[in-house]
């Protein structure tokens, strides 16, 4: 890989460390009884106290440093004042900038005693991920990242959202190409060497209909069934691929799950 590549790679891999980072610390605070609020306010605090700034605040107007998205919320839900209660699922999405590069990554959590459905829903929402992960290489298409996932989330006896996507990144937060979580093998854009996106499956336990709140940026499922997500960072190299916001302390998947 030439210079510019090596160095948008080691950039993003700063950046992909200080949001994987946050993340490992939450799971000593998310809980029962604890706000959304409370977990906005340590990430932006774990951010910048780690040379960084969060990406989502103030972007297209959105007011908080991550997104907290529980139970039926699919993406983008807005921390507030609001108490976590046992059997919750909570995605909490965070975007760390360091020296200009994106670092985006989310994780599932499970409050408390959560029910074996709620359970089998997030743990194939994450398997679907790495799926689409282990098909990265040079010459391999988006549309093979898509189907590794829709195959198995649809085999689990889940739906794949269609209405947001994963994105480039780099020195901008999102950028081409569209990353689709469901389609066909060898179709959509080729894959080389350099390449930064996410891969991010939000994954609803009923139909994959969703619908905006409001607000402008909260989307729920439609049938109000419940949803998850995770999302890495990845970088397609010559002989494979990289994920930059890998945990440290192997927190990426609740324990519960394991």
């Amino acid at each position: 890989m030439n210079d510019e590549i090596l160095e948008s790679f080691e950039g993003t891999r700063k950046a992909g460390a200080i949001a994987a980072g946050a993340l490992d610390e939450l799971n000593s605070i998310i809980k029962p009884g604890v706000t959304t609020e409370v977990i906005d306010k340590f990430c932006y605090e774990y951010i910048n106290d780690n040379g960084a700034y969060s990406a989502p605040l103030f972007y297209r107007g959105f007011p908080k440093s991550c997104c907290t998205s529980t139970n039926h919320i699919v993406c983008h839900g807005i921390p507030q004042n609001k108490l976590l209660r046992d059997g919750d699922i909570i995605n909490v999405d965070v975007t760390a900038i360091k020296d200009g590069w994106h670092g985006d990554t989310s994780r599932m959590f499970l409050v408390g005693s959560v029910s074996v459905k709620a359970k089998k829903l997030v743990k194939a929402t994450y398997d679907s991920m790495i799926k689409g992960i282990k098909t990265l290489k040079e010459g391999s298409f988006t549309g093979d990242i898509g189907s590794a996932i829709q195959n198995h989330v649809e085999q689990e006896g889940f739906s794949v959202v269609r209405d947001f996507c994963g994105h480039g990144l780099g020195k901008k937060f999102h950028e081409p190409p569209n990353i689709l979580h469901y389609g066909e093998p060898k179709t959509g854009k080729r894959l080389s060497a350099g390449m930064l996106f996410t891969i991010e499956p939000m994954i609803n336990e009923g139909e994959y209909n969703t619908k905006l709140l409001q607000d402008g940026w909260t989307a729920v499922t439609k049938d109000k069934s419940l949803s998850a997500q995770f999302e890495h960072t990845v970088g397609v190299t010559s002989n494979g691929y990289e994920i930059f916001t890998l945990s440290k302390k192997k927190l990426e998947l609740p324990e519960a799950l394991k």
